[in-house]
């Protein structure tokens, strides 16, 4: 029977939520249970791409990233896959019809991390940025909505600036992990080996501007969608605090974490502003 088959798909796309990201698995359960799904299938989507290119060390990446984008295509085209994780993206795509740029943006920046390590330009990073990061906040969007095209138009652009805030805040955090392991370098004009506080002060600056776009959009969002990614915000910017706290050569040479004592605290009082429609 087919609907059993996309029970275990959807079972296998929460399950990489929660085994990836036990932030964002919070941070979605705090979603009406009516979109909660969904947002599982497109992480799920998402995680494997980045996976493949990140992680999978000893492997031919690129043959592997090229069977999961044809897998990709056939899914969208056929409305079923073998594979779990796409079988249930294909589902959100088609339910809420998600834009097929959106996907391919995605895909384009992450087989970008197949072969380019450094962003020299401005251009450049705002391109990878735009596809890894900002066309996830609006394939998001996009369920948030539920289509609703005039939502949608209205809440993009604040959709995309907190997708940039998430990515970049990401990307100084694992400042260690992709220079030494991956020897990726995503800002532009730094020089990770002397990175210094003005540098470090200015990529910050660049992340806050963004995160204040995305503020205004979070508080315009559906109430089924706002708590959710409320929570997520506020984990974020938790972590920005203390990368903004921490000395550049720190940030350099270890990976910042928020506790989780700190994330149930947030948690909490967000639950407290939401109640009190504060957001």
């Amino acid at each position: 029977m087919k609907e059993i088959f996309d029970l275990v798909s959807m079972k296998c796309s929460r399950t990489v939520t929660k085994f990836y990201s036990t932030s964002f698995s919070t941070a979605t359960q705090m979603l009406a249970p009516g979109i909660r799904q969904d947002i599982h299938n497109i992480y799920g989507f998402v995680r494997f791409a980045d996976e493949i290119v990140d992680s999978f060390h000893g492997y031919e990446k690129e043959i592997l990233f090229d069977r999961f984008e044809k897998d990709l295509e056939y899914a969208l085209i056929d409305k079923i896959s073998l594979n779990p994780i796409l079988n249930s993206f294909q589902h959100t795509y088609h339910k809420y019809g998600i834009e097929q740029h959106l996907v391919d943006s995605f895909m384009k920046s992450m087989r970008l991390d197949l072969t380019k390590s450094k962003y020299l330009t401005k251009d450049e990073y705002k391109e990878y940025i735009y596809g890894s990061a900002d066309v996830v906040g609006l394939m998001c969007l996009t369920v948030f909505v539920k289509g609703d095209r005039k939502k949608y138009d209205e809440l993009k652009e604040c959709a995309m600036s907190l997708g940039s805030a998430f990515q970049k805040v990401n990307f100084l955090r694992d400042l260690k992990a992709d220079y030494e392991e991956l020897s990726r370098t995503y800002f532009p004009n730094t020089n990770l080996d002397k990175l210094d506080e003005l540098s470090k002060q200015q990529i910050i600056a660049d992340i806050e501007a963004d995160f204040a776009k995305g503020l205004e959009g979070i508080c315009k969002l559906p109430v089924e969608a706002k708590f959710g990614v409320y929570t997520a915000y506020r984990y974020y910017r938790k972590l920005l605090s203390k990368l903004k706290s921490t000395p550049s050569l720190e940030i350099k040479n270890t990976r910042i974490r928020v506790p989780n004592y700190v994330k149930a605290s947030l948690l909490a009082r967000s639950y407290v502003k939401y109640r009190l429609n504060l957001i």
